[in-house]
């Protein structure tokens, strides 16, 4: 399987990407510049964390309109598999190819530390191999991970069952519903804030990232 880890100016998470996706999952991937427009070789694009552009505007607004962006919608659109960590989350939802948005955390200051999830949605290709209430621990680092959505559409994610991920024990951040990662109605799309990445050695106080990448490889090896 071959990823693609897309490098916007302030990124600082491609490097952890492609460390986890080619070293300890052995997989082919490369990196792919924001002004880069021919994805066509990549299975399965992955939008990083930091704070691209800075996070001038809004943490994602000045990423999403990026012209490698109108190739990953393209790309989603195709029935490809996206998916966004941390301030790629917030990219997916400036670019309109996941509903909602995010505010300040509730605690109004930068969050990072170990956090637990709940899984609520194993029907995607990103959680098809974890099961529904399992637990993982997976680390989170945001200042901007206060998900929100206005009613009408926090019960059509309900609806559709495209929560995938909830926190676990506290919010924290305040995110709506405790919600820490969703899909788009196709759930090809994924974005959530934890950072999978992170999570792939007992040196780093956790391997339950290396189950939401097992997945994704799985998937793409049973089609």
């Amino acid at each position: 399987m071959k990823f693609g880890v897309v490098v916007f100016p302030g990124s600082t998470c491609e490097k952890d990407c492609y460390y986890a996706l080619k070293e300890t999952l052995k997989q082919q991937v490369r990196y792919i510049w924001h002004t880069e427009t021919h994805i066509s070789d990549i299975d399965c694009i992955v939008l990083p964390g930091g704070f691209s552009y800075g996070d001038y505007l809004r943490a994602g607004a000045i990423s999403a309109q990026s012209p490698v962006m109108k190739e990953v919608k393209a790309f989603a659109n195709d029935g490809n598999l996206v998916i966004g960590i941390c301030n790629g989350f917030q990219i997916l939802l400036e670019s309109g190819l996941l509903p909602g948005a995010m505010g300040i955390n509730r605690s109004l200051k930068f969050t990072c530390k170990m956090q637990r999830l709940v899984v609520e949605n194993t029907d995607t290709p990103f959680t098809h191999t974890l099961k529904k209430g399992e637990i993982l621990n997976i680390p989170i680092a945001h200042k901007e991970g206060n998900y929100y959505i206005p009613q009408e559409g926090l019960n059509k994610l309900r609806r559709n069952e495209q929560i995938v991920f909830r926190y676990y024990g506290e919010n924290p951040n305040g995110s709506v519903d405790n919600i820490a990662g969703i899909v788009n109605e196709s759930r090809n799309v994924f974005g959530l804030m934890p950072h999978p990445e992170r999570a792939i050695s007992p040196l780093l106080g956790s391997t339950d990232g290396i189950k939401v990448w097992k997945s994704v490889i799985e998937w793409k090896a049973g089609r």
